[in-house]
């Protein structure tokens, strides 16, 4: 008789293509897994995989145990989501999930928030730039560029984020600054590696593709890249605007806005501890709109020179005063 347990690991190997990607999710060595597929091998007279250059291939024997896996993971997952969704108490964990310059820009100080006023919930923020599966309870909560499209999923549209080109002022000071994408070309750009598939790295692709000097996975490297005079980079508004050593080098690109949606399952959303979280951290990201939209340095140059005063104002008071 097969348990639950053998039936996780033989579908975290068809998932992973192979050993390292079993282990990783299943957090134990790759000789783990190699132990346990070989013992579920063994205890069955039959070859679950097979070992290619493409990595671990179920076969047909693979395939049938992969098929039941499935099924009993989404038994046990629906039954866990709907006793979850009855839990009425504000204690527990909960895992979010965001990107990167989200959790480094605007996030984490809505995070301290909501465990000051809830310190019975235990929060675990899983970085990932991908789109965990909330089916699956790879996460409870996301928050993610991209309006939710399955049917099961309950999301609230939070901001537009805007996105534009980035430089340093001492890159500008030498080098010029572009006034329109079209210029890119005649720059050194700082981009994505060559497989990433974001709408910002295809908008680059197209634009100025030769005149990458530098790549990198993360942005908040290529944000420091560009710090340090390397080149010239598209940036989400909320990451660029902060930095007083950064300029834009032309208004945000219609092309490249998206949407931040705060998003979790159904099935989950009256349950107490998810239903605050959507309401603190909801509001809260809410309020850091002008931020995302890339309106809140045009309002606080706005508001500095309402809090100084025009220069007739001034001339006025010293008269009065005179």
């Amino acid at each position: 008789m097969l348990d639950w347990n053998d039936l996780r690991y033989v579908l975290a190997v068809a998932r992973g293509r192979g050993l390292a990607g079993a282990a990783e999710t299943l957090a134990v060595d790759p000789s783990t897994v190699f132990r346990r597929l070989n013992a579920v091998e063994a205890r069955l007279g039959a070859r679950l995989f097979e070992r290619t250059g493409a990595g671990y291939q179920p076969t047909a024997a693979g395939a049938r145990m992969v098929a039941a896996a499935e099924r009993m993971e989404r038994e046990a997952i629906e039954v866990d989501r709907d006793l979850t969704g009855r839990d009425t108490r504000l204690e527990g964990r909960l895992r979010v999930t965001s990107s990167e310059t989200l959790a480094y820009r605007v996030l984490t100080r809505h995070l301290a928030e909501f465990r000051a006023r809830h310190p019975g919930i235990s929060l675990e923020l899983i970085v990932d730039n991908r789109l965990l599966s909330l089916s699956r309870r790879e996460a409870d909560v996301a928050l993610r560029p991209t309006r939710p499209d399955q049917d099961d999923l309950f999301g609230r549209k939070l901001a537009d984020i805007a996105w534009t080109v980035y430089g340093a002022r001492s890159y500008f000071a030498e080098h010029g600054r572009p006034r329109n994408p079209a210029a890119l070309a005649g720059h050194a750009l700082v981009g994505w590696d060559e497989t990433a598939r974001t709408r910002a790295a295809d908008w680059l692709a197209e634009a100025a593709a030769d005149a990458v000097v530098y790549r990198s996975s993360s942005l908040i490297n290529q944000l420091i890249a560009v710090k340090a005079g390397m080149g010239l980079a598209v940036l989400p508004c909320y990451l660029g605007d902060p930095e007083p050593d950064l300029e834009r080098a032309f208004a945000p690109v219609a092309d490249l806005a998206l949407e931040l949606w705060i998003v979790t399952h159904g099935d989950l959303r009256n349950t107490a501890r998810v239903r605050a979280f959507l309401e603190i951290v909801g509001d809260g990201v809410m309020r850091e709109k002008p931020l995302l939209e890339g309106r809140a340095r045009f309002l606080h140059s706005s508001l500095s020179r309402l809090t100084r005063g025009s220069p007739s104002d001034e001339s006025r008071r010293k008269r009065r005063s005179g």
